[in-house]
């Protein structure tokens, strides 16, 4: 099989390098697909952070593909390879020819892509020959806001087929990674996915990471706290900026979660406290009857929301409103946000509502992307309220008024039994 050839990145790509955190935001959906699964690495140097990455991401069923820059990197790349032993050089092959490769669930690109945007364009196009249909091509450029024709038609691309993009700041320079999905995926791939780390958060701890949001308003406080104490040395107006600095940073907390593997268990998409459990229609969602699960979140919850269900982004709007205090029924006419998924079971809907304080929601799932089950994708700044829309007739609330939730783990509902045959959905 041929394809068109991919232009090489040339020696004034080098300098950019892919360091270790890069390369795992550029194989990051081709480790938390549990397959099996295929993928193709191009333009990955023996001993790089990209290989190894991909390498450590295989599994028992898994293929990956590397793809050479001439016969002297193949044999590098051959003897890298064998040096990891049979069971990763058994999964692992090296190809000299990108027209021998065959097209791949998740196809990534080492080298950072920069020159003319006529220039990334033509290898964007090259690359999405190469992938399966649903497939991902992950492609690396410099962050930067100045002009940059490579940079500016990854941008454009990614805003029409993007399904989520990191900034990784600790890169020498700082890079980011985008995820580009060209054709329609099935639904029900988001099963073997797990949630997809956001590499532009700080971790405290093993546990504990902050949402980069969170990093950003620390930075300012403190920025703050040195200019007010360079302008006025003998005040103690600097302790203010300083001692908001650790409050953001709490609010701003993003905590590991351990999400529940079995397939009939729905989850919580905040943290904070049950409101309400009910059943309603919605013209906006169809005839059917719903099933609303809403929760209020408190200035000292977690706001970092997550996916109940495992599903595609389909639809996502926000509509206008008031910002009433999230725990009263006048909360219902706020301003909010509704990411809706397809799943197997049907469709499950998402609203972050703004509330008396929090006036900023983030979402970050695009339209097409793969949510996993207790995935990250996005949050409400401050006080606020989630609600979860369930098709009545397939799931059951487990959760009553006054019961205390977490995101990603707490079960708040389970998909009721369907007759034999049937596909689960978690």
């Amino acid at each position: 099989m041929t394809h068109p050839p991919v232009p090489a990145p040339g020696a004034a790509h080098r300098p950019i390098q892919v360091g270790e955190r890069a390369a795992r935001a550029l194989v990051s959906e081709f480790a938390r697909d549990g397959g099996p699964k295929s993928g193709l690495l191009l333009d990955a140097l023996a001993g790089s952070a990209a290989l190894g990455a991909a390498i450590d991401a295989l599994l028992a069923e898994d293929r990956l593909t590397v793809v050479a820059d001439g016969p002297e990197s193949a044999r590098a790349l051959r003897d890298h390879v064998a040096l990891h032993g049979q069971w990763v050089a058994h999964r692992v092959t090296i190809l000299e020819d990108l027209g021998e490769a065959q097209p791949a669930d998740v196809v990534m690109f080492a080298q950072p892509l920069t020159g003319t945007a006529e220039e990334a364009c033509d290898r964007l196009d090259a690359l999405a020959t190469l992938v399966s249909p649903g497939g991902v091509l992950c492609v690396v450029v410099p962050a930067t806001t100045l002009p940059n024709g490579a940079v500016d038609e990854v941008e454009r691309q990614a805003a029409a087929h993007g399904v989520g993009s990191d900034l990784v700041l600790r890169n020498i320079p700082p890079v980011r990674v985008h995820r580009l999905r060209y054709t329609s995926a099935d639904p029900s791939l988001a099963r073997r996915l797990s949630p997809q780390d956001r590499t532009s958060s700080v971790p405290l701890t093993q546990s504990m990471h902050i949402d980069s949001s969170g990093v950003a308003a620390a930075g300012i406080a403190l920025g703050l706290t040195a200019l007010a104490k360079a302008s006025r040395p003998k005040s103690r107006l600097w302790l203010l900026p300083a001692l908001a600095a650790v409050p953001v940073v709490a609010f701003f907390r993003d905590p590991q979660r351990e999400v529940p593997s079995d397939d009939a268990a729905i989850v919580a998409a905040s943290d904070g406290k049950v409101l309400s459990v009910e059943h309603l229609r919605d013209e906006r969602f169809g005839e059917a009857e719903l099933l609303r699960i809403a929760v209020f979140l408190s200035v000292l919850d977690v706001h970092v929301n997550r996916a109940p269900v495992a599903g595609k982004v389909i639809d996502h709007f926000v509509e206008d409103g008031g910002f009433a205090a999230a725990m009263k029924p006048e909360a219902e006419h706020n301003v909010a946000s509704y990411t809706v998924l397809e799943t197997a079971r049907g469709t499950v809907i998402v609203a972050q509502r703004t509330g008396l304080i929090a006036r900023r929601i983030v979402q970050r799932a695009p339209i097409g992307s793969l949510l996993a089950k207790g995935e990250r994708f996005g949050m409400i700044r401050f006080g606020s309220r989630t609600d979860v829309y369930l098709p009545a007739d397939r799931a059951a609330a487990v959760v009553s008024p006054g019961d205390r939730v977490a995101a990603g783990s707490t079960v708040i509902a389970r998909w009721v039994a369907e007759e034999p045959g049937s596909a689960d959905e978690g």
